[in-house]
C-alpha cells in the first residue's frame, strides 16, 4: 500500500513540476488545487493505514507472544518433570549401600514404568564403564563414552544437572532413538569405596516434539528453540532444511534477547520474532509469525484507498477548473499590463481592477515599479560618488606639494652632506610612493598600510626635525588583514598641518591597530591644538576646505568606507582645542579581498 501511494504522489509531484513551465495559469491552479488535495488525502490515508497496521502487529505480537509464553510454561513444566524424576533416580542411588544391587535395578525399573518418555536410565563409571542400567541390552563398541559432551560435562561440574542438545542415542544396539540426555555426576559407594560416577537419563524428544508441532502461529508461523550458548538449533518445525542449508533462520539476532521482540526479513517476507529462554537450561524458545498473515485485510484497504483518491481527483479536476477560471481572469489582465513595464517603461503604472488580492497586487507593484526607480538613481549617484573618491585617492597619490617640499629637503641634505639622512629619505619616499600605487589595487593589507603611514612619518620627521614624535603600535594579529589604503594618511597629514604646526611644545602622534570582535579599530592620536565642536560639524559634511594636506578629507575616508564594507563602519572623530585629536576608523576584519 504504502509503495503505491508514494508512486502515485511522485507521479502527481512530477505533473506538478511540468506545470510550473505551463504559461496558462488557470491550468496551474487547477493542478496546485488537485496536488494540494491529493497530498492531504495521501497523508491522513497514511496516518490511518499506519495506525490500522501498527494496532494489528501489537494484537499480532499479544497474540504471538501469549502463544510462546505458553509454550514456555509447558515446556518449563516438562524440563520440571524430568528433573524431578532424575532427582529421584539420584537420591535412589545415593541411598544404595552397593552399586549395583537388585534392589536399586528393581528401583530404577519403577521410576521407569512411570514415564512413557524415559528412554534409558544408566550408571557410568569415570572411566566409562557401564555400572548398572535400563535397558538391559549390550552397548555398542566404540561408543567413546568419556569423549562424549554430556559425560565431560558431568564430570567437569559435578552436582549440575545438564541438559544436551537432541541427538541420536548411539550406546546400546536397540534401534536409534532421538533423544536429549540429562546427565550429572554423582558418588557412589562401590566395592566398599566411594568413587565419581556419572549418572545419564536419556529422554525420548519425540514427545517434545508433538507439543511443538502442535503451536499455530497462523498458516506459516511456526515456533523453533536454540540454546543460549552458540546458537545451535534444538527444535525446529524444518530442521531437515536447516541441515541441508535450505532454510536460514537468523539466531545471531535471537541470541542478543532473553525476553523480547525484532523484526527481520526472510525469503522476501517481514517477519516478527518473539522470544522467551526457558529458566534452567537457557533455551530460547522463537515464534515467528508472518506480517501478511497478521494483517488479512491491508491487500483490500489498500485497494479501497486507491480507488476513493482517484474518484476525488475526478471530482477534483472538475471543481478547480471552475474556480481556476474566475480566479485567473483578472490575473491575466494584470499580466497584460505589467508588459509595458517589463520592456523598460518604468514610468507606467498600472490600473487593474479584479478580486481584492489583485487590486493589492496592482498597488504593490506600482510601489515596486517606484522603488526600483529610486534605486537605479541611488545605484547612480553612489557610483558617480565612489569615482569622484577614487579619482581624488588617484590624485591624492601623487601630490605635488609633499613630492616638492620632500625633495626640496632631500636637496638641502646634499647640501649639509648629511648623505644617510638622503638615502634613508629616498628609500623612504620610493617605498611610500609604490604603496600608494599598489598597482592600481584599492584593496590592501594592513601591514602595507602601516608601512606606507610609517615610511611618511619618516619623511616628515627629516623635514620636520625635531617637531613631533610618533609611536605606532600595532597587534601582529591585524596585519593580514584587508583595508582600504590611503585611510591614515589624511590624518596624519591634518595632525601634522592643522594641528601640530602650530604648537609651541612638541608634537606627539600615536598610531595604533586592533581586533576587536569581528571588527578592526585603526586610530590616529595627536596632541595638537585641536578644534572646536562647529569646526569638526564642517569638516564631517564637507563644508571646510584647506590648501594643506592630500586633499582626501574626512568625510572622502569616511564615504569610502561606507561604499566598499557598508555603514556600520566608518570614521569617528573626537577632538577638544588645546586638547587633541582621536580619530578612529573602523573596518571590517577580513582576510581575503571581497
Amino acid at each position: 500500500m504504502i509503495r503505491k501511494v508514494r508512486e502515485l504522489f511522485k507521479s502527481l509531484y512530477n505533473v506538478l513540476l511540468d506545470t510550473m513551465r505551463v504559461k496558462s495559469i488557470q491550468f496551474a491552479i487547477t493542478i496546485s488545487f488537485i496536488f494540494i488535495t491529493v497530498t492531504v488525502m495521501l497523508i491522513i490515508s497514511l496516518v490511518l493505514y499506519n495506525k490500522f497496521s501498527r494496532t494489528a502487529e501489537e494484537n499480532a505480537f499479544l497474540n504471538t507472544q501469549q502463544v510462546i509464553e505458553q509454550v514456555q510454561f509447558n515446556l518449563e513444566n516438562y524440563i520440571k518433570g524430568m528433573s524431578d524424576t532424575f532427582e529421584v533416580v539420584d537420591a535412589k542411588i545415593a541411598k544404595s549401600r552397593g552399586v549395583p544391587s537388585d534392589k536399586l535395578s528393581e528401583q530404577m525399573e519403577t521410576i521407569a514404568s512411570t514415564r512413557e518418555d524415559i528412554v534409558s536410565i544408566n550408571l557410568f563409571a569415570a572411566d566409562g564403564g557401564l555400572i548398572t542400567g535400563l535397558p538391559n541390552a549390550g552397548m555398542r563398541k566404540n561408543t567413546r563414552i568419556i569423549e562424549q559432551s554430556w559425560f565431560k560435562s558431568a564430570l567437569d561440574n559435578p552436582n549440575h544437572l545438564s541438559f544436551s542438545l537432541p541427538h541420536i542415542q548411539n550406546l546400546f544396539k536397540d534401534p536409534y532413538r532421538w533423544v536429549v540426555s540429562m546427565s550429572k555426576g554423582v558418588s557412589i559407594e562401590r566395592n566398599g569405596q566411594w568413587e565419581d560416577a556419572v549418572l545419564l537419563v536419556d529422554v525420548n524428544f519425540k514427545t517434545l516434539d508433538d507439543v511443538f508441532r502442535t503451536v499455530s502461529l497462523g498458516k506459516k508461523g511456526y515456533v523453533y528453540i536454540i540454546d543460549d550458548s552458540a546458537g545451535n538449533i534444538v527444535y525446529h518445525p524444518q530442521q531437515q532444511l536447516i541441515y541441508i542449508g535450505l532454510k536460514y533462520e537468523n539466531v545471531e539476532q535471537a541470541l542478543k534477547f532473553s525476553y523480547g521482540k525484532y523484526m527481520d526479513v526472510s525469503e522476501g517476507e517481514s517477519r516478527l520474532n518473539v522470544v522467551r529462554t526457558v529458566n534452567n537450561i537457557g533455551w530460547k524458545i522463537i515464534g515467528v509469525s508472518y506480517l501478511d498473515e497478521m494483517i488479512t485485510t491491508r491487500k483490500e484497504i489498500s485497494t479501497f484507498m486507491i480507488w476513493l483518491l482517484v474518484i476525488v481527483l475526478i471530482f477534483i479536476l472538475l471543481i478547480s477548473s471552475f474556480m481556476s477560471a474566475r480566479i485567473s481572469q483578472p490575473i491575466k489582465r494584470l499580466k497584460k499590463s505589467m508588459e509595458m513595464v517589463e520592456k523598460g517603461h518604468f514610468d507606467t503604472y498600472i490600473h487593474v481592477r479584479g478580486a481584492h488580492e489583485v487590486e493589492q497586487l496592482s498597488r504593490r507593484f506600482n510601489l515596486m515599479v517606484s522603488r526600483v526607480r529610486e534605486l537605479m538613481d541611488q545605484n547612480i549617484h553612489e557610483q558617480e560618488t565612489k569615482r569622484k573618491n577614487e579619482l581624488e585617492v588617484l590624485q591624492s597619490q601623487i601630490n605635488p606639494h609633499f613630492l616638492y617640499n620632500t625633495l626640496n629637503s632631500v636637496v638641502r641634505m646634499v647640501g649639509n652632506g648629511k648623505n644617510e639622512e638622503v638615502v634613508t629619505t629616498i628609500t623612504s619616499l620610493s617605498k611610500f610612493f609604490r604603496i600608494s600605487l599598489s598597482k592600481g589595487k584599492n584593496i590592501i593589507t594592513i601591514a602595507d598600510e602601516i608601512e606606507h603611514i610609517r615610511n611618511y612619518l619618516i619623511i616628515q620627521k627629516m623635514r620636520y626635525k625635531d617637531k613631533f614624535d610618533y609611536v605606532i603600535e600595532v597587534d601582529e594579529e591585524v596585519l593580514p588583514y584587508k583595508t582600504l589604503k590611503l585611510i591614515l594618511q589624511p590624518f596624519v597629514e591634518n595632525s601634522l598641518y592643522h594641528g601640530i604646526e602650530y604648537m609651541v611644545d612638541e608634537g606627539h602622534i600615536h598610531i595604533s591597530a586592533e581586533k576587536m570582535n569581528d571588527k578592526i579599530l585603526l586610530q590616529v592620536r595627536d596632541n595638537g591644538v585641536g578644534m572646536s565642536e562647529e569646526t569638526l560639524k564642517n569638516i564631517m559634511i564637507g563644508s571646510v576646505n584647506s590648501d594643506k594636506g592630500s586633499g582626501v578629507g574626512l568625510r572622502n575616508v569616511h564615504e569610502r568606507i561606507q561604499l566598499y564594507f557598508g555603514s556600520e563602519y566608518g570614521v569617528k572623530v573626537e577632538s577638544e582645542l588645546e586638547e587633541g585629536t582621536v580619530v578612529k576608523i573602523w573596518i571590517p576584519a577580513i582576510l581575503e579581498e571581497e
